[in-house]
């Protein structure tokens, strides 16, 4: 087998009732809860436990859970399947990947990723905005869908998610439009997102220089193993540019199929997905034919992953370990 890949899920794969089973069964992930409750002023824990949705549903509340949740799923596989050698995170999941890989200290990720919810939430209030999943097109085709769309406001692509699947969003007259063109130039699907934001696109430069302002007082060290930066695509050791790429992040396009195929071209054939649902790893096998794609989320999945993995067990042993979420990175 290749090289292994940790990847951390971003907002939408929330539920209530998520990390709960592995927070119970493992000290470490439990601890992490804890922490997180301390920075945050609320037991997290038990608004993962018992929620209501509408409240995990806030994105200031979101952000922070699935990036706790997605560490506590770190700690549990922590010695049990092969380390990784790269790590990558969708939109908010890059904070996870970046504890992980030791650039960001567990505490600070936290309490960033909550007012980076707020931020993104704040940035578009009062505007009528949307975002569409279109299916079935090429990225030109939904990328030229969008330049005609814009005649009624701004729409842009905000995620390449696999070789034919591009989020779309911007004011929600445009967005409407596109999807209404996606369908006419017959794209498989195309249709409007429960979501409360147009993230990932121009819309959110308001959020991305409040953000700014926080990342420049939180401190970031050098990654111990590289990061795939979703603005780009590519590889992120330096902390200097990590700080940049996370401004960036907010208000740029996520290029998610353009990264896995990185992974993939750089001898990664095996994607560990740590969180709140199975996303990713679907969208892992539709960028990359033949890959091994697994997903840990509870003690069942935990089981299966470990399972899947065992005849990778003590293969790699010269690749960085991930940096416990407790550790001075």
């Amino acid at each position: 087998m290749g090289r292994v890949a940790y990847l951390f899920p971003g907002q939408g794969a929330q539920y209530v009732g998520m990390g709960v089973e592995l927070a119970e069964a493992f000290p470490a992930a439990r601890t992490l809860f804890d922490r997180a409750s301390s920075v945050l002023g609320f037991d997290l824990l038990e608004l993962c436990r018992t929620g209501p949705e509408e409240r995990l549903q806030q994105t200031e509340n979101t952000q922070p859970a699935i990036l706790v949740t997605s560490l506590a799923c770190l700690e549990a596989v922590r010695g049990r399947i092969p380390p990784p050698a790269v790590a990558a995170g969708l939109s908010l999941g890059e904070y996870s990947a970046l504890v992980c890989a030791g650039s960001l200290r567990f505490e600070d990720a936290v309490r960033v990723v909550r007012l980076r919810g707020q931020f993104m939430q704040e940035a578009t209030q009062g505007r009528q905005t949307a975002m569409a999943a279109v299916l079935g097109l090429s990225p030109e085709a939904v990328e030229a869908i969008c330049q005609r769309a814009s005649s009624l406001g701004v729409c842009e692509a905000s995620n390449y998610n696999a070789p034919d699947q591009v989020v779309v969003a911007g004011d929600r007259a445009a967005v409407e439009e596109a999807v209404r063109l996606a369908r006419q130039a017959g794209a498989k699907r195309a249709v409007l997102l429960a979501v409360s934001a147009p993230f990932h696109t121009s819309l959110m430069r308001p959020a991305a220089e409040r953000l700014q302002q926080v990342l420049d007082s939180v401190p970031l060290q050098d990654a111990r193993l590289p990061v795939v930066a979703n603005v780009t695509a590519r590889p992120v050791r330096e902390a200097s540019q990590i700080r940049r790429l996370l401004v960036e992040q907010v208000a740029s396009p996520v290029r998610w199929a353009q990264s896995v195929q990185r992974m993939a071209s750089e001898g990664v054939d095996t994607f560990v997905e740590l969180g709140p649902g199975t996303v990713l790893s679907g969208l892992v096998r539709r960028c990359v034919r033949g890959a091994v794609a697994v997903h840990v989320e509870d003690q069942a999945s935990l089981e299966k992953a470990v399972a899947a993995l065992g005849a990778l067990a003590g293969a790699g042993s010269a690749v960085p370990q991930p940096e416990a979420a407790g550790g001075e990175a």
